[in-house]
């Protein structure tokens, strides 16, 4: 009831549009991305193709379409009506976050078979990546459907899941914070001392930190938000935005492929893009996969 007494329509109803929105302009943006991995990679590998048509047509789109429901829901349909926040929140607020849930747990399951080829088969890095993944996703999957003592009866008592919502935020969190700092520390073992070949790795780097950065940033902002301010929605409006943040960074990492080779297509299917080293004691040749993004050192002595 304190949610309703103490009722503002900036930090609740407005919260929840300024997310609406903010989460539209990022299905732009992974819509943009997605033409353009289409456009530049027409012979990619179909496991990717198929996972940019699930992440983007239809798990995005109907997370985007449950917003906007939960969203004309609150703000139109029910317009000047405070005793909403008191009745049950409408299903579609709730669907949102298992389909929020799952865009994460697709994306990080591709950053953690990246960690797998980067550290030459860390089972031991790359399980915790999944056990952390999947931990995250059972949180959801059991308060959303297997507990019933923490479903919501009115929208006033979501200060109620804080400890299982705390935790599964925090999951997320933790994992995307392994990730990157796993990517880093892989990453940095394969420079070779060569100005031309590190910048490769560098940018790397630089991208595993940002997006890795970027995610946990977010899921922190909303576990803190959640936590110390509970009786408004401007937590929610930073979790709508959070499995776009998700999606694009997945797009990007497709996408920067070819940025990162420097040349080639994924068309010209004869053609290993390599940087080729000569040093005074043996020549290496880097070669970075198309495919999936593995770095391999090749080392021959010297004529």
């Amino acid at each position: 009831m304190e949610l309703a007494t103490k009722f503002n329509k900036d930090n609740t109803f407005g919260a929840a549009f300024a997310g609406f929105a903010a989460s539209s302009i990022c299905l732009g943006v992974l819509s943009t991305q997605a033409y353009t991995y289409f456009k530049r990679y027409p012979l990619d590998k179909l496991f990717y193709k198929y996972l940019v048509r699930v992440a983007k047509k239809l798990i995005e789109v109907a997370d985007q379409a449950l917003i906007a429901h939960a969203v004309y829901t609150y703000l139109v349909s029910n317009w000047g009506v405070v005793t909403i926040l008191i009745a049950p929140p409408i299903w579609s607020l709730i669907l949102q976050i298992t389909f929020g849930v799952i865009t994460g747990t697709i994306v990080k399951i591709n950053f953690a078979l990246r960690v797998w080829r980067f550290s030459k088969q860390n089972i031991w890095v790359t399980g915790l990546i999944i056990l952390l993944t999947f931990a995250e996703l059972g949180m959801c999957r059991f308060t959303v459907f297997e507990l019933p003592s923490f479903r919501l009866t009115s929208l006033s008592k979501i200060a109620d899941m804080k400890v299982v919502g705390s935790l599964s935020l925090g999951l997320g969190m933790a994992t995307d914070a392994v990730i990157a700092a796993a990517l880093c520390f892989f990453l940095r073992n394969l420079r070779t001392g060569h100005r031309k070949d590190d910048s490769v790795v560098n940018s790397l780097i630089i991208y595993a930190i940002s997006t890795g950065g970027l995610t946990s940033v977010i899921s922190l902002t909303t576990l803190i938000l959640y936590n110390f301010m509970p009786d408004n929605f401007i937590f929610m409006a930073f979790y709508f935005v959070l499995s776009k943040v998700y999606a694009n960074s997945f797009l990007a990492a497709l996408n920067t492929r070819r940025v990162s080779r420097g040349r080639g297509t994924d068309a010209e299917t004869n053609t290993m893009p390599t940087f080729l080293m000569v040093g005074k004691v043996t020549q290496r040749t880097v070669h970075l996969d198309p495919e999936n993004q593995a770095v391999s050192i090749a080392s021959s002595p010297s004529d």
